[in-house]
């Protein structure tokens, strides 16, 4: 067991991070520990990083040595709304200070960079070129392991500087491509991408309050005027987004974010208004202001062209843009599993000629699999075929007579068929996916894409349809079983 973090007082009787528990102990008898608990201090610090967002859109935590304690802001553009750069990074480390907390921060044109002058050297603002000033800086300052900070100290390159003019062949061949990995980004002949926390946002506005709000109509209120400035400037550009994100920054360093979808993309600010609204429906329990929200923030994603609409004697209204305004405000009130469509699929295996997608991430039918079939399908389809028992049938290929299903014995007056549905040997190795998690109610004694099967629509004495189908064939190794699918009526 090893120290993680000390406070002042340990630090001054000469303890350190990483040292172990045992000699901390000796060293201070009276010392005072406490279990570091991990997953916590993740979630606090990555809501602590969110809060960034109101300084700019990409915020993201390096996880190279911890989980924590490593926060990256990519400035590119929004410098400039706090003077310069060296004045945001005064603005920036300023605050946190103030809230007690020690900052260590640089600006640079790489990752890379930024974290090798925070970690070793001083507060500073660095130009494009970066290689003079890394140069200086012990190798662990590129994030290296800790085997290879060793194995790079113990042939005496101890600085970045001495690693320009080495082998790289030598280098990858000791210590891994990573070391060369590392050194690339940091100089920026690699670009490193980052992830963004929060959904990055293609356009935003946003409203500052001098006095924190609470109160959930405020905030809709709030959101619904934001949406009339973001419709003015996506307006101007000529497009619309489908993916729209309300950010509400609370006083105490934490953000709340609520999203919402449209099935097309759209600049409507009632509509975009009307989208919150129904979702925050769903959020009453769950809302929690704590001790105010002092910004609140507006952001459109997923931007597409949107041509300007007619309006007047020429305008032509076919009722699709009010059914997706409809199913966009049922999706945001219910959620967007509950508003689906069934879309058809080019198979002729009947469950798995059709498949559910949410109406507001709706993808182009194919045209092969709008086809009309040669025969009907019935309005009801089970989810898997049940097994049924059956009396023998007058010929070997004709239907039978009667049928037993979940105990109940049905007699059948007429029958038509059979319609053959062969085997998609191309993926008969594929599992039905039923949903998430596999219904353990249902039979699993029926197994798809053995042999081909021979559909039957039979009515029995009370008027009800069944349409049932029988696998495999009379006079093979295996008796043929015989399937319930389905009811006409």
């Amino acid at each position: 067991m090893k120290l993680v973090a000390l406070d002042q007082r340990a630090s001054a009787e000469g303890l350190f991070a990483g040292q172990n528990l045992a000699d901390a102990k000796a060293l201070v008898p009276n010392l005072e520990l406490r279990e570091i608990d991990r997953p916590f201090i993740e979630q606090v610090f990555g809501d602590f990083a969110d809060w960034h967002s109101n300084a700019t859109p990409i915020v993201t935590v390096l996880t190279d040595h911890a989980a924590w304690g490593d926060l990256m802001l990519d400035i590119t553009g929004v410098s400039h709304l706090f003077g310069d750069e060296a004045a945001m990074l005064d603005t920036l480390s300023g605050r946190l200070e103030a809230l007690g907390i020690t900052v260590r921060s640089a600006i640079a044109p790489t990752v890379g960079a930024a974290w090798a002058l925070a970690h070793f050297s001083s507060p500073q603002v660095v130009g494009s070129d970066v290689s003079e000033i890394l140069a200086h800086l012990p190798v662990a300052a590129l994030r290296l392991e800790e085997s290879q900070v060793a194995g790079l100290e113990h042939l005496g390159l101890k600085q970045v500087g001495q690693l320009y003019s080495r082998d790289r062949r030598a280098l990858k061949a000791r210590f891994g491509t990573s070391l060369l990995l590392r050194l690339d980004q940091a100089l920026g002949y690699v670009e490193e991408r980052v992830r963004p926390r929060l959904p990055l946002a293609e356009h935003y506005v946003e409203r500052r309050f001098a006095e924190p709000i609470g109160l959930l109509d405020d905030v809709l209120m709030t959101a619904h005027d934001l949406a009339l400035r973001l419709s003015s400037d996506l307006e101007t550009e000529g497009v619309g987004a489908q993916a729209f994100h309300l950010f509400l920054y609370r006083v105490d360093h934490k953000v709340m974010t609520l999203s919402v979808n449209a099935a097309r993309a759209t600049r409507d600010a009632q509509h975009i208004g009307r989208l919150f609204a129904h979702r925050a429906e769903r959020l009453v329990g769950e809302y929690d202001a704590g001790f105010g929200i002092d910004m609140i923030r507006l952001a459109a994603s997923s931007i597409s062209p949107v041509a300007a609409v007619q309006i007047g004697a020429f305008e032509t209204e076919d009722g699709a843009a009010s059914l997706d305004r409809l199913y966009d405000r049922m999706t945001s009130r219910l959620g967007p599993l509950a508003v689906v469509r069934s879309k058809p699929v080019n198979s002729h295996i009947p469950e798995r000629a059709v498949k559910l997608e949410p109406m507001v991430a709706r993808t182009p039918d194919d045209p092969e699999a709008l086809l009309p079939l040669a025969a009907p399908r019935p309005l009801k389809l089970l989810p898997q075929p049940e097994p049924i028992s059956v009396s023998l049938a007058e010929v070997p290929d004709g239907p039978p007579p009667n049928m037993v299903w979940r105990r109940v014995t049905y007699r059948f007056v007429r029958a038509s068929g059979p319609e053959r549905i062969a085997v998609e040997w191309w993926r008969s190795a594929d599992r039905l996916q039923l949903g998430d998690e596999a219904q353990p109610s249902l039979d699993r004694t029926y197994t798809e894409g053995e042999t081909a099967r021979d559909y039957f629509v039979a009515e029995d004495d009370g008027g009800r349809r069944f349409w049932l189908f029988r696998q495999g064939l009379f006079g093979a190794s295996e008796q043929p079983k015989w399937f319930l699918h389905g009811f006409f009526a």
